[in-house]
């Protein structure tokens, strides 16, 4: 996932996919996705981004928003990973 971040820290976006079923019907497993660089500060809730929870890789979705903590993440099943500030990017195109 490192080559994600840093593509992500150098400007870029590209087009990238993952496995898993937390972001049906949004995101299917595999499905391709454009990702484009963005900051915490930049998000609203409901947004898609690329970001590290807790020491692991997420694409899942903003829940909420809080000035001190950053953004909340979670899945689209209802699972919440928890908050962070470590955002690379953003889904700005689901394939």
């Amino acid at each position: 996932m490192k080559w994600k971040v840093e593509k992500l820290q150098n400007g870029e976006t590209f087009i990238t996919k993952e496995k898993g079923n937390s972001m049906v019907p949004l995101i299917y497993s595999n499905q391709e996705h454009k990702l484009a660089p963005a900051k915490w500060e930049d998000l609203e809730i409901g947004d898609i981004t690329y970001c590290k929870v807790k020491g692991r890789f997420f694409t899942h979705l903003v829940k909420a928003k809080d000035p001190n903590k950053g953004v909340l993440i979670g899945n689209n099943k209802g699972g919440i990973n928890g908050w962070t500030k470590q955002v690379f990017g953003k889904v700005i195109e689901i394939i």
